[in-house]
């Protein structure tokens, strides 16, 4: 009889735990398609046996592939506001005071109506 390893387990972290975590999501799914292929040649199982293991390593592959999903658009969110981070403006409060849009001290208008 074919054994089935269900251990999988996703965390979040930094960068270089998601990469990890995608090749160790990576490798499980690669087992378990290879589980898929040896379970034709299984001749100790029945035909019904067989199609419920096949759609329950087939159900486990999908669910890795969402966890793997799942970390690269994690990884994609991080990616993207690093970069608005870096091109964001500043608030203006660190701003140098140019007497246009921020008035330095003579150049200051007060108006009273």
């Amino acid at each position: 009889m074919t054994t089935i390893n269900t251990s999988s387990s996703v965390s979040s972290g930094s960068s270089s735990s998601s990469a990890s975590q995608t090749v160790s999501i990576a490798k499980q799914i690669t087992k378990l398609q290879e589980q898929l292929k040896s379970l034709s040649d299984d001749t100790t199982l029945t035909d019904d046996q067989k199609t419920e293991q096949q759609q329950m390593i087939e159900s486990q592959i999908a669910m890795l592939e969402a966890q793997l999903a799942q970390i690269q658009q994690q990884q994609e969110q991080k990616a993207v506001e690093k970069q608005e981070d870096s091109k964001a403006p500043d608030s203006g409060s660190s701003k140098i005071a140019d007497g246009v849009n921020r008035p330095t001290e003579n150049n200051k208008l007060n108006v009273y109506i």
